[in-house]
């Protein structure tokens, strides 16, 4: 192969890359629909290339053909790489992408906030592989959780369908159920080219994903890979084991939060009553002697109890002398004085409340009259009004009635003169008259008139219809008159020249 094959050029889509290898050097394969060829870059060529080989990419590769006994197999060894477009998948990637974007399925707004520490979580991956053991593995050193495991398959065919159905699955479980219904999902795979994880790409699992209701976690291939339900999940983790470390937190590292959050509480109380003891001390250092503190109102109190008496009897002097000038005033003639006044006060209200009423009814009474007669010469007048409005409708009426019979006998005598000048005017267009002139129409058996001699054969049934009646005949074609030829205007003989008779064409009207 080598000796028959010198430098090559390959058209194919990059799959199976995963970055440069820890030497430098870059393996991958080439593909098209119908082959596949493995490919090597070497560390120094892979470094002076101006366009790196990316993942699900079209190209042009430039290299040699070479051997490789250790898999007994032949590749590629890549000099030199030139782009050739997006490959078939990467272009159907793309366009159902914009096309679930577009419906919003990947919109921020329709992602849940995971559960901080959850109860139950549901993976949905193969039960073969290496990933549910790094997912238990990585469970059981952060903070162990009891998982449900629903078995699929996540490659080749029928694998879409299968994690659609895990997916609706896990969300159908009832709440309280004898399955208990988990508080989080995670969907995962390990690492592969693009049509190994074609499957996540698939629109089922993506729409399924979308609609789940419990909060989804989508771990698929390698930190590079990117599938459809990456987008469609709550959260994308780079890998399975990171999808583990995001559904729960560390155990030991909550335990030591917890214990720091008790330590310090209780160093803020101690510390609170610390203070709090000091400003009690402080403030009773600052407190007055209860002696001194008690010694002015004291004295206050004594100085009062000896003016009490005292000033009891000037207050008991002074409401006596006051007392007394009053009583002095008190007399009965005053007192009957007081009440003739009232008497007066009282006799002359009531006098002005008798002539005030009186006045008010007077003038209600005034009033009502007065509104009275409006309102009588007011129905007086609309009566009246009425009566003129009923008469000049009669009137009114009587118009319309006589213009109505004037007009419907124009119309009757309009109408009576067009029928009968359309009768007269169909009787002088009909074929009656001209048969009443002496003429006759010839009919054939079927009943249609027969316009030439041709028309007729021998024996052939006719009627004759006169002014009078049919007649029945019957052709017996043995007198055939020819057609005379039209004569020439030179072989035409003079006619006699008649007078000219006037001809009565009567009156159509």
């Amino acid at each position: 192969v080598e000796d028959a094959y010198g430098h090559v050029r390959v058209r194919g889509e990059i799959t199976g890359f995963r970055g440069a290898h820890a030497s430098g050097h870059c393996y991958f394969a080439l593909k098209d629909d119908g082959a596949k060829i493995e490919a090597v870059i070497w560390k120094g060529v892979h470094y002076r290339m101006r366009f790196k080989p990316q993942e699900g990419l079209e190209v042009i590769a430039t290299g040699k053909l070479t051997t490789y006994p250790g898999s007994s197999k032949y590749q590629i060894v890549i000099e030199a790489l030139e782009p050739a477009g997006v490959g078939a998948l990467m272009a159907l990637m793309e366009e159902r992408k914009k096309k679930l974007a577009a419906e919003g399925l990947f919109d921020e707004a329709r992602k849940q906030l995971l559960p901080w520490l959850p109860e139950v979580i549901g993976v949905v991956t193969s039960p073969t592989g290496a990933v549910i053991r790094d997912i238990l593995h990585r469970l059981e050193d952060r903070f162990p959780r009891r998982v449900l495991i629903w078995p699929v398959r996540v490659q080749g065919e029928g694998s879409a369908e299968q994690v659609a159905a895990a997916i609706r699955g896990f969300n159908a479980l009832p709440e309280g159920g004898r399955i208990p219904r988990p508080d989080l999902l995670i969907v995962a795979r390990g690492g592969g080219s693009l049509e190994d994880l074609w499957s996540f790409n698939e629109e089922i699992v993506v729409r399924a994903a979308a609609d789940s209701m419990i909060p989804l976690i989508s771990a698929v291939g390698h930190e590079t890979d990117v599938t459809l339900i990456d987008f469609a999940a709550d959260k994308r983790a780079p890998t399975p084991t990171a999808a583990a470390e995001m559904a729960v937190p560390v155990r030991s590292e909550l335990m030591v939060e917890v214990a720091s959050l008790a330590r310090r509480a209780t160093l803020c109380w101690q510390r609170g009553q610390e203070m709090r003891r000091n400003e009690l001390r402080a403030a009773a250092r600052a407190l007055p002697n209860l002696s001194e503190l008690f010694a002015i109102p004291r004295q206050r109190l004594d100085g009062a109890a000896f003016a009490l008496p005292r000033s009891l009897k000037a207050n008991t002097h002074a409401h006596f002398r006051h007392f007394a000038g009053v009583s002095a005033r008190l007399t009965m003639r005053v007192l009957r004085g007081q009440l003739a006044q009232a008497r007066q006060r009282l006799t002359v209200s009531g006098e002005r409340i008798a002539l005030s009423t009186r006045s008010l009814l007077r003038n209600r009474s005034d009033r009502f009259n007065g509104l009275a007669i409006r309102l009588k010469a007011s129905r007086l007048s609309n009566a009246q009004a009425q009566r003129q409005a009923i008469a000049r409708d009669r009137e009114r009426t009587l118009r319309l009635a006589e213009r109505a019979r004037r007009a419907l006998a124009t119309s009757t005598q309009r109408l009576s003169a067009r029928v009968a000048h359309s009768g007269q005017l169909l009787s002088a267009l009909s074929y009656r008259g001209v048969l009443a002139r002496g003429f006759a129409l010839v009919r054939n058996d079927a009943g249609h008139p027969l316009h030439a001699s041709a028309d007729v054969g021998p024996g052939a049934r006719m009627s004759i219809e006169f002014a009078d009646g049919r007649v029945g005949v019957t052709a017996d074609g043995s007198d055939v008159m020819a057609t005379p030829k039209p004569a020439t205007p030179e072989q035409r003989p003079a006619a006699p020249k008649r007078a000219a008779k006037p001809v009565d064409q009567g009156n159509l009207f």
